[in-house]
């Protein structure tokens, strides 16, 4: 063999592997979102509630509590197929004037800007149990922190348990300390995971799905979502980017098996590659 056909096949032999490690570092992360822009939120009014039961979960509006700068833009979309109204105010002492989208029909939105500090409680008037708050920061302020959001999750098939693993950082670098947030797991519309609630110390932690209806693929993903509700102690004001929303959609195109069959197969060029001494064409 000469040195040229050496070299080459060499070549084809490392990056062979780095095509390998690629597709298996694809199956199971994801590039972290960042949260770092108040100037606006969206909330969903979400199906289903013009009837009582949204609120034990808080998610009457989603998210029920959203964050902006001063000056910023809210904008609410009704997913439910009955008209709503975003009022601001509360349901025991009414309307404060401070925003009110009157009626609203479902797939139409609502938009309003803050221009003061604060926060502003709202609710729905047709629906008084409907209830949300918008916290309007100074730009640039502590509380509007920026962060960066990790999920990552392990391979599972039918009947399989997933692991969902999410880290909370400081887009600075700087250690996070008492973060907040929700986090839930659907497929095809079964909920496989649901941890509300959740405070960690350091911002890593990772949480277990119940045994997946079928393996995740095109026709029937994993929807991963982390909802943040701010850096604080359970009772206290939360400070941060509240109501800020970070989804993945668990795909894996190459489970193990396939990664076993992809490497053999690499192999196996490799092996007749050396024993005919064919360079291929790339």
């Amino acid at each position: 063999m000469s040195p040229k056909e050496s070299f080459a096949m060499k070549t084809i032999a490392i990056g062979s592997i780095f095509v390998l490690f690629a597709i298996v570092a694809g199956i199971t992360t994801i590039a972290p979102s960042a949260f770092a822009d108040h100037a606006t939120a969206s909330v969903s009014v979400p199906s289903g509630t013009s009837v009582p039961g949204c609120e034990d979960t808080n998610e009457c509006f989603v998210p029920e509590t959203a964050t902006i700068d001063a000056g910023g833009e809210v904008t609410w979309s009704n997913d439910d197929s009955a008209a709503h109204t975003v009022t601001s105010g509360t349901a025991a002492v009414g309307p404060d004037g401070n925003f009110d989208s009157s009626l609203f029909m479902a797939g139409t939105t609502f938009s309003v800007v803050l221009d003061e500090e604060g926060t502003y409680p709202y609710f729905c008037m047709v629906h008084p149990w409907m209830v949300g708050e918008i916290v309007v920061e100074a730009a640039g302020a502590e509380g509007g922190d920026e962060i960066m959001v990790d999920i990552t999750t392990s391979d599972a098939g039918a009947g399989e348990v997933m692991t969902v693993s999410v880290e909370i950082t400081h887009m600075d670098g700087d250690a996070v300390e008492h973060v907040n947030y929700d986090v839930m797991a659907t497929q095809d519309g079964t909920t496989v995971l649901d941890d509300t609630g959740v405070h960690d110390h350091d911002g890593v932690m990772d949480h277990t799905t119940m045994p997946l209806p079928m393996a995740a693929s095109d026709a029937s993903p994993v929807d991963v979502t982390v909802t943040f509700s701010g850096f604080g102690l359970p009772g206290e004001a939360m400070t941060g980017p509240v109501g800020e929303i970070a989804t993945k959609q668990v795909v894996p195109e190459f489970g193990t098996i396939a990664m076993m069959i992809l490497a053999v197969s690499i192999i196996s060029i490799i092996a007749i590659t050396a024993k005919t001494r064919v360079i291929p064409r790339l």
